[in-house]
């Protein structure tokens, strides 16, 4: 058995980071495009609905919480909630409506036509999150998915307006490259505000 040395696996570490990271800069037409689509919903008065299971579901918080509370003095506070985060609500629903519908059931009660809904699967088989996202989609709520690897089951739904996709299957470095990515829709949607000709003329008209 051959042990690699512990030198060359923190640059193997490194290596898988750089290329993931490579791989979202190089999607960033994709990015840019779901931030205005974003910051349109914002700008009609629209709120961010997140959600996403386990370590997904403290990113759900975490891009809330940076939407609501920005960290930079000065930027705009932006109406965010991440349905993720109430154990009562999920629990009482998925124990009369399965746990398939925890986030599709919040989805259809705070969700309006104006809204944007992000949905984070880290390899994108999540049902309860695609569930949530087609909930969104029936509304007519834009819909946002993050996810890793190939996409899974969300890459192939039409009720996902923008896939972000981690490309990695590592779990460890889609996390990571999916905090990343809602860093940036955070910083991008202010960009679009600070900058408001970019919405387009039926927007700020």
């Amino acid at each position: 058995m051959t042990v690699t040395p512990p030198m060359e696996r923190v640059g193997q570490a490194f290596a898988r980071r750089e290329t993931a990271g490579r791989m979202l800069a190089e999607d960033c037409e994709r990015v840019a495009r779901a931030c205005q689509d974003m910051a349109v919903r914002f700008h009609r008065g629209g709120k961010l609905i997140a959600f996403g299971n386990g370590g997904a579901g403290t990113d759900a918080a975490h891009v809330a919480v940076e939407f609501m509370h920005p960290v930079i003095v000065g930027k705009r506070a932006l109406p965010a909630l991440a349905v993720s985060n109430d154990a009562a609500a999920i629990t009482g629903v998925a124990r009369h409506e399965g746990f398939c519908e925890v986030f599709a059931h919040q989805v259809r009660q705070w969700g309006a036509p104006v809204d944007i809904v992000l949905g984070i699967s880290a390899d994108g088989q999540c049902v309860d999150v695609l569930r949530g996202l087609q909930a969104g989609h029936e509304l007519g709520l834009l819909t946002v998915a993050l996810t890793g690897g190939d996409g899974g089951m969300l890459a192939g739904s039409p009720a996902v307006d923008h896939l972000l996709t981690a490309q990695s299957d590592d779990p460890a470095v889609v996390k990571e490259i999916h905090v990343t990515t809602y860093h940036i829709l955070w910083e991008l949607v202010h960009v679009f505000f600070e900058q408001p000709g970019l919405l387009g003329p039926e927007v700020i008209g």
